[in-house]
């Protein structure tokens, strides 16, 4: 090192050693300054100080040896040579260090100003972490970071936030308006319609959602009957659940649109579960004959109708010609009174108005009976 004592050849055999500027240890030889006893010489203006224009070896071989530790330092090649060899000494090539630096600031800001937006996504730029603006799909520029940050979000996917279990893993018990209880599942889907409120309004969410939809199925189960809930006011329930839900959710800002909500499963707790399916069979059957007994009463109504109708035509008639009406109805009453008996009745001028015809024929064969024996 360029500190280090260096041993004189000439004071070998005495052990003396020189320090840096040259002097001895006992305080001989020459000082820095060109002056013997380690006292530099009185200089022109008689003071202590060292004469105008000197300059000794001693002092030129330390500003070389930093030199040469300043070379070792940046890389420039081995000690004692210039930036790739060269001769001894000579002053330090200037390093362009501020162009370095340069050139690395200007990479990092380049590499932070820059940023892309993808097809279905919103970038929400901050500027010192206040919104500062939001940017569509698509190539942009910003100021360099930390100045501005750019935060990504998926803004046109359909979410899903499912709430109980469809399988039966789970119970999601609610009371009804009828003071039942009912287990009921179901799914709200939504998306974003509003990136920076998405953001900065709600904390969490997926658990904001969940409960202002659990919140709406609530309140809309307690003013609906079991029978109603489970049966044919379900889809009802769910179009006024998605509303009151959306309602809310913008009273909060938050930046989300409700696409609606599905009931998957609307049950009595399984303890009673199969006593609420016999009860529905049993109103099931019964709501069957009721439509049984309806339809029987109109298909009876239309025949007394249509039995009217053709009365009054026959009575159309009947005023028209009395004699051959009254002829008419006798025989076709006859007819349909008589039609299945058997007998056989001939009305005629000198004609038997009666003839056994079947007595007849009983004792013709109960005569070829006898005859036979």
């Amino acid at each position: 090192m360029p500190w280090e004592n260096n041993e004189d050849s000439g004071d070998k055999g005495s052990g003396r050693k020189r320090n840096p500027w040259g002097t001895g240890g006992d305080g001989g030889g020459r000082s820095p300054w060109g002056a013997p006893g380690g006292r530099p010489s009185p200089g022109p203006r008689g003071d202590d100080g060292p004469p105008r224009g000197a300059s000794t070896p001693d002092f030129d071989e330390f500003i070389r040896r930093s030199q040469e530790r300043l070379r070792e330092m940046a890389g420039g090649g081995r000690p004692g040579t210039r930036f790739g060899g060269g001769r001894r000494g000579g002053p330090l090539p200037g390093i362009p260090w501020a162009w370095v630096a340069g050139g690395i600031l200007l990479l990092a800001i380049g590499s932070t100003s820059a940023y892309r937006i993808n097809a279905g996504e919103r970038g929400v730029v901050t500027r010192f972490g206040q919104y500062h603006k939001t940017s569509g799909p698509g190539f942009h520029l910003k100021l360099p970071a930390p100045i501005d940050m750019v935060t990504k979000v998926q803004f046109e996917n359909i979410r899903t936030t499912e709430i109980g279990s469809p399988q039966g893993t789970s119970e999601n018990l609610m009371i009804t308006g009828d003071q039942n209880i009912i287990d009921i599942a179901y799914a709200v889907r939504w998306r974003l319609s509003n990136a920076e409120q998405f953001l900065f309004q709600i904390k969490d969410p997926d658990a904001t959602v969940r409960d202002v939809t659990e919140a709406a199925m609530r309140e809309m189960i307690g003013r609906a009957t079991l029978d109603n809930a489970i049966g044919p006011e379900r889809a009802a329930i769910a179009e006024e659940v998605a509303q009151r839900t959306q309602e809310i959710l913008d009273s909060y800002r938050a930046g989300i649109r409700i696409q609606g909500v599905d009931i998957r499963q609307a049950d009595p707790p399984a303890a009673v579960d199969e006593a609420f399916k016999d009860v529905s069979a049993a109103q099931q059957d019964a709501q069957q004959f009721l439509n049984q007994a309806r339809a029987y009463a109109q298909q009876v109504q239309a025949q007394a109708q249509g039995a009217t109708a053709a009365f009054d035509k026959v009575y159309e008639e009947y005023r028209l010609a009395p004699e051959v009406t009254r002829k008419r109805m006798y025989l076709e009453t006859m007819e349909q009174v008589l039609g299945k008996v058997d007998k056989t009745i001939i009305e005629a001028p000198g004609v038997q108005t009666y003839l056994p015809l079947s007595e007849l024929q009983r004792r013709a064969q109960a005569a070829r009976a006898g005859g036979g024996q």
